[in-house]
């Protein structure tokens, strides 16, 4: 999901209150364990729609209750009484009875076993020998190795289990940023200045670090968000934990970069080059000709991680 984006694990690592990606993955993951117990599919997907409104809000939801009160949940779509009451305790707590109750139920393994490629007998092997408790656990098993070496896991039924999660996590992605050529452009400047503030802060310790839900089994808070302005617009950079920056060894080299979407929207990705004129320079992914430019007439050395 925007996927993405950043929530915390169900454990001693989480911020409170909770963010609204992490609202809205807990959800997420709520309506998926009801509909594997087939429960009343209005149910499902009242729970589905609640994550989409809370995953798409401009402000979080701690803020909107302690401006307006719960009263103003209802009025959001797709929230009656009752979803406020539980979006208000997952804020506060970080935690639902009835979703600790469905995972405690499931064991991990019947969630699991829901994915192609993956029967009951399999999905316990997973579970105990890999010590996989989600699908986010199982997708990081899946590209980090862990799987493929379990017997009886061949790249096929790897590659199936690979497929048949990034349909679900494509399902529940954020809405779509405007198309790129039809964004205001950035200064190639104003990214890579953001990009050197990120790492410099970084490097610090001074930046706020979130725990992602993807590749983070043990759901430490380890991911470091930066929130900075250039101008008048605000932007936030994080380092990228997607599947394929995992599989390239690139997640702690490529930073994304987002601006908000009333300033705008956009995304840009800033890389280590690693051939070319450019080598050992980081550049903006896209605009590699006006980083030359930009290098051209700022000869400094850039900032390397």
């Amino acid at each position: 999901m925007y996927s993405n984006m950043v929530q915390a694990a169900n454990s001693t690592a989480d911020l409170l209150p909770l963010d609204n990606q992490a609202i809205a993955a807990r959800l997420y993951e709520l309506a998926e364990l009801l509909e594997n117990r087939q429960v009343n599919p209005f149910r499902v997907r009242a729970y589905h729609t609640a994550a989409e409104t809370v995953r798409d809000l401009d402000h979080p939801v701690h803020e909107i209750l302690a401006r307006d009160g719960i009263a103003a949940l209802t009025e959001l779509p797709g929230i009656g009484e009752s979803l406020a009451h539980t979006i208000e305790r997952l804020t506060t707590t970080g935690k639902l009875p009835l979703l600790s109750q469905l995972r405690g139920h499931s064991g991990g393994e019947a969630l699991l076993a829901t994915v192609a490629g993956i029967g009951p007998k399999t999905a316990a092997r997973i579970h105990h020998e890999l010590h996989v408790e989600s699908l986010e656990d199982l997708e990081a098993a899946a590209c980090d190795g862990r799987l493929a070496r379990l017997p009886g896991m061949g790249p096929k039924r790897v590659r199936a289990v690979r497929d048949s999660l990034a349909g679900r996590f494509r399902n529940h992605k954020p809405p779509a940023l405007p198309a790129m050529e039809n964004v205001d452009q950035p200064p190639i400047a104003d990214l890579l200045s953001i990009d050197n503030e990120f790492r410099r802060k970084s490097e610090s310790n001074r930046l706020l670090q979130v725990a992602p839900l993807r590749f983070n089994p043990t759901g430490a808070a380890w991911l470091p968000i930066l929130h900075t302005h250039r101008g008048d617009k605000k932007y936030t950079a994080l380092l990228s934990n997607t599947p394929r920056a995992h599989e390239l060894g690139t997640n702690h080299d490529w930073l994304v970069i987002f601006r908000e979407r009333r300033d705008g929207g956009g995304r840009w990705t800033v890389i280590t080059s690693r051939f070319g004129p450019l080598n050992g320079r980081r550049i903006v992914r896209g605009r590699e000709s006006e980083c030359a430019a930009h290098y051209a007439c700022c000869p400094a050395p850039s900032h390397v991680p």
